[in-house]
């Protein structure tokens, strides 16, 4: 069974709010098992309209990696976000 991912990108513009929402989402990835794989880092965009924080995070199947982004634990994260940045999220089945 192929694997799935979380595929994020973010710009962060409230770092304490975001470290909030990180940590309160902690919650769902351990319920689901997820990895991070990579989490920001040292990223250099070499085409088209990269950010400067790209997270991916993988999980022992699709179905767990919605599971994870779908779930009410990371719905509860989610509030704690706002206002402390924009985040566009992709689950993707691997291959």
């Amino acid at each position: 069974m192929p694997k799935g991912y979380v595929i994020a990108r973010a710009t962060v513009t409230d770092p304490d709010k975001w470290g909030q929402y990180v940590a309160k989402s902690k919650i769902a990835l351990d319920k689901f098992g997820g990895t991070p794989i990579v989490r920001g880092g040292q990223c250099e965009i070499i085409e088209g309209n990269g950010t400067a924080r790209n997270v991916v995070l993988e999980f022992n199947s699709y179905e767990d990696a919605l599971g994870y982004a779908k779930s009410p634990e990371y719905a509860e994260a989610k509030k704690l976000r706002q206002g402390a940045g924009t985040l566009d999220i992709t689950v993707v089945e691997g291959v």
